[in-house]
């Protein structure tokens, strides 16, 4: 076969075998390469290409329009889900020149589960969020993680991560800021350079999972925190004039050798550059990433900036901020002119096959950006075999070892924040606990009913924050005010004064609380960790060590006060950058 089709002999350079399959694809082929879209996974595994994902086109009809790059959203087991991939790489395989498919996912290693960022998999082990990997600030334990992280990804057949964030978490309401490896961007260079090495190795090939950064030239500075996924976070602001603060994550991103990167949704307010959304900016993608950067990989627009779309029966606008005026083929032109590859999160493929043909785009054009995405495809050793072993899947994914190094990081980024001298706790108290497993607290104590009863009473909460769910996808965003409001807030004090209570509390993003901070008698920080992991910091099984990868302000204040784009700059914090206790 491979003397017939020349795209097909592996000892060929990869440079030809790209010119020679994209001198057979007509315009239709080309056309479909440069969709990424979402496909749905069910529980059960079961393959049906009548399936799409959110109201999107069908397996099926994506096929049928030559698409090869998919984003999988939900889980399933490991096993079934090497055998959903295969089938549909086998339905592209089925096509006339039979390109691979390309399989993505955010990630899927972490306990948030958001369908806009992240995707909790069962299957996989379990770390800490990114801002947990930054609290311990270790390299080669980021580079470790992302390295198992490959293996699980490649033993189920995805072969593209949305991933990793290198935004920084400058805006403390930012809903996004979980992903973030914090506010320092020294740090979140280094660790952001540890994770692509991990998931990519030295260079792309079969046994990489390549990676695609996001979101450039760096989401965080959101006007108010708002989230650009929505029209009131549209505008991303730099009062501080810390623009170039949010590069040098990228900057390491791009000396790893990122294959594939990701501008935002945000339009840039009172820069040098057009008040119109990264992905239409030609000043951002041409100017900034393609001509100071040199970079020369695929630049895939984040989901749904072309179209609007029904997701769980609501209409969701497109987030084509700042050219809402366009129609369809003017913002695709608009993209294209600024440097875009790839249109993440639509189907519609036809609609570009219709400019070429109407000379409002030249098909020479689709040529440099199918060039880039095709190599991809080659570099990943996909044309030589896209498929995986079904049956071992389910013995790498999620495998002891891989857990027990999971398990290991959750403890290490627990942060100790105060300790009134109780802490470690000793032998087996009596333990009033809230938002904790009965029976793994009962491995530490005996528990009572009433913190009136108890000798420690040990809360679990969370990051406060404003439901919006005016649409589907609100109610994972979580944004607004990071205090505790009443009656709340008082219902946490009275637990406070009626028994010593240890506070552990999860920051998606930085916290509010200094009545609590001052009423509690010790306060420890999560960023992902299960009650066992908790609970061994609490009873002194492991020794904290861990540091806050951005402060936490002292009051709600403070956080207005401060600007989106400067790190380290509320008014008098309550806990500064970098701030952590041990035993």
């Amino acid at each position: 076969m491979s003397g017939q089709l020349p795209y097909l002999d592996p000892n060929r350079p990869i440079e030809e075998r790209v010119e020679d399959l994209l001198a057979r694809m007509t315009l239709e082929e080309k056309a479909g390469q440069m969709f990424h879209t979402m496909v749905m996974i069910p529980p059960d595994g079961e393959f049906n290409v009548e399936m799409g994902a959110f109201g999107l086109a069908s397996i099926g009809e994506m096929t049928d329009k030559h698409m090869t790059h998919f984003n999988l959203v939900g889980s399933a087991g490991a096993g079934e889900t090497a055998a959903w991939i295969n089938q549909l790489q086998a339905l592209a395989a089925s096509k006339r020149l039979g390109i691979p498919a390309t399989m993505s996912s955010d990630p899927r290693h972490s306990f948030s589960d958001n369908p806009g960022a992240h995707m909790a998999t069962a299957a996989f082990s379990q770390w800490p969020e990114a801002p947990g990997l930054a609290a311990i600030g270790d390299e080669a334990l980021v580079e470790a993680f992302a390295d198992i992280a490959r293996q699980e990804y490649l033993a189920v057949g995805l072969r593209s991560a949305l991933h990793p964030v290198a935004d920084l978490a400058t805006e403390p309401r930012w809903a996004r800021v979980n992903g973030t490896f914090g506010e320092d961007n020294q740090l979140a260079a280094k660790l952001t350079a540890a994770y692509i090495r991990g998931f990519q190795g030295a260079d792309l090939d079969a046994e990489s999972v390549a990676c695609m950064t996001k979101h450039f030239p760096g989401g965080g500075p959101q006007l108010d925190g708002e989230d650009p996924h929505f029209d009131y976070g549209r505008e991303q602001v730099y009062p501080g004039g810390c623009f170039d603060y949010h590069l040098p994550p990228f900057e390491a991103a791009f000396a790893a050798g990122t294959a594939m990167i990701m501008p935002y949704y945000g339009m840039p307010m009172g820069t040098e550059h057009e008040e119109v959304g990264f992905a239409f900016n030609k000043g951002i993608i041409t100017g900034l990433l393609r001509e100071k950067y040199g970079f020369d990989g695929v630049v895939c627009t984040d989901w749904g900036a072309l179209t609007d779309a029904n997701i769980m029966g609501e209409n969701f606008p497109a987030r084509a901020w700042g050219v809402e005026h366009l129609s369809l083929p003017e913002r695709i032109v608009k993209s294209l002119v600024a440097g875009i590859d790839q249109f993440g999160g639509e189907a519609c493929p036809e609609a570009l096959v219709e400019m070429v043909r109407s000379g409002q785009v030249s098909e020479a054009r689709l040529d440099v950006s199918v060039r880039r995405l095709l190599r991809d495809k080659f570099r990943l050793g996909l044309f030589e075999n896209p498929y995986v072993d079904e049956d071992a899947a389910a013995h790498i994914a999620g495998n002891a070892a891989f857990r027990a190094a999971g398990e290991l990081a959750q403890r290490k980024s627990v942060v100790l924040l105060k300790n009134a001298g109780l802490l470690p706790l000793r032998g087996r108290p009596k333990l009033y606990v809230e938002n904790v497993n009965a029976d793994v607290a009962a491995q530490y104590g005996e528990l009572v009913d009433e913190p009136a009863a108890a000798d420690i009473a040990i809360l679990r909460l969370k990051t406060p924050f404003e439901p919006r769910n005016k649409l589907f996808l609100e109610a994972f965003f979580h944004a607004g005010d990071l205090d505790f409001k009443e009656p709340e807030k008082s219902r946490l004090l009275a637990i406070m004064s009626e028994a010593p209570t240890i506070v552990d509390i999860y920051l998606d993003r930085p916290a509010v609380m200094p009545d609590i901070a001052e009423a509690c008698t010790g306060l420890v920080a999560n960023f992902g960790a299960n009650d066992a992991a908790v609970l061994d910091v609490i009873f002194g099984r492991f020794k904290p060590s861990a540091t806050l990868p951005f402060e936490l302000p002292a009051s709600m204040e403070a956080v207005r006060a401060q600007h989106p784009d400067a790190p380290h700059d509320s008014l008098d914090p309550l806990f500064e950058h970098g701030y952590g206790l041990s035993y």
